[in-house]
């Protein structure tokens, strides 16, 4: 909102200690201590909220061991427990920060929740229960899990829209990208922050990604394999920067995948950082769009002029970064070079 709520300060902490930077953490962590206040008259989204203020403030608790980080968390989660309260438990998209009021986003799917925003909430909330003992945010999260759990699924795909009031699903609309992404990503993460002990987790992610493979990942006709997005009964041969995350995603899962398929796994994130890397290669700035295509003649390129464009967004170094550190292969440390001149 217009508020003064420091949004990159929180956001930037953990980077700043894990490199070492312990004067501009501390300058940080000053301004925290006595300037970030929530108690303003501001709606805010619950997803960004989650995974920039509370997850900052947890990661940079974690890392210092300043109590006033777990402090500062722990008063905005309770901002936030408002935004549950409705008849299905899935959370609104925004609440006001005073008032506790909640509502979804005006063009989401017939006033639906959106799948990626109440589904990246576990990990923060699980760790919140954790540190306060309290386990009201750790009911919160497995709730809106149990709840998909005993859904039907169209093809085996989560669809991105679900609505809270009465809890079917919107459009069916699946992405791995914008709108579902982060939602895949945390299911894995949570079977890996649990030390492996949350098969369910893990199961929902298996049974995720095998939908995933059998209906929205396809190859070009060029030899690239892409996720395409499910719209209305066919898939659309179209792939946003978001959804490029996933090679590296699949490269973590790959370690305990089901029926010894590993390398299969880490091959398909390899395939998704080589699409992602085509994506920027056939650039004249070597930065890649928002959106590319793979229809007929074009693949890997931006066909419309609202889609070619680039604001710093993060998924395709991060595939990079992950691929890197499990293969080791030179050429992916090359890539996030040349990106970065």
């Amino acid at each position: 909102g217009n508020s003064q709520l420091g949004a990159t300060i929180v956001d930037a902490l953990d980077t700043l200690y894990i490199m070492g930077l312990h004067d501009e953490f501390r300058e940080g962590q000053e301004w925290i201590d006595k300037n970030l206040d929530f108690s303003v008259n501001s709606e805010v989204s619950v997803f960004e909220v989650n995974i920039r203020f509370i997850g900052g403030l947890l990661a940079a608790y974690y890392l210092s061991g300043q109590e006033v980080f777990k402090i500062k968390a722990v008063q905005l989660a309770g901002k936030l427990l408002p935004a549950f309260n409705t008849p299905t438990g899935i959370p609104w998209a925004m609440v006001n920060l005073k008032s506790g009021v909640g509502r979804n986003w005006g063009w989401a799917s017939a006033g639906s929740s959106i799948l990626a925003e109440f589904g990246t909430l576990h990990m923060e909330f699980v760790h919140l229960s954790y540190l306060t003992g309290d386990p009201v945010y750790y009911n919160k999260v497995m709730h809106i899990r149990k709840l998909l759990q005993k859904m039907d699924r169209p093809n085996g795909l989560y669809p991105n829209y679900l609505n809270p009031r009465t809890g079917r699903w919107g459009q069916h609309h699946t992405s791995v990208g914008g709108l579902g992404d982060s939602f895949y990503e945390y299911l894995l993460k949570a079977w890996l922050m649990s030390d492996k002990m949350d098969t369910e987790a893990r199961k929902m992610y298996d049974d995720a990604i095998e939908a995933i493979e059998k209906h929205l990942i396809r190859k070009s006709n060029g030899g690239l394999t892409f996720i395409g997005e499910w719209k209305n009964g066919h898939l659309e041969r179209k792939m946003g920067h978001l959804t490029c995350f996933a090679g590296g995603m699949f490269a973590l899962g790959a370690d305990g995948s089901r029926d010894d398929k590993a390398g299969h796994y880490l091959q398909l994130g390899a395939e998704i950082a080589h699409t992602c890397h085509e994506s920027y290669d056939r650039t004249t700035l070597k930065l890649g769009p928002e959106a590319f295509k793979f229809d007929g003649g074009v693949e890997a390129v931006a066909v419309r002029q609202n889609e070619k464009y680039y604001i710093l967004r993060p998924e395709v170094i991060e595939t990079y970064w992950y691929m890197w550190r499990f293969t080791h292969d030179p050429k992916y440390r090359q890539w996030g070079w040349e990106a970065t001149q």
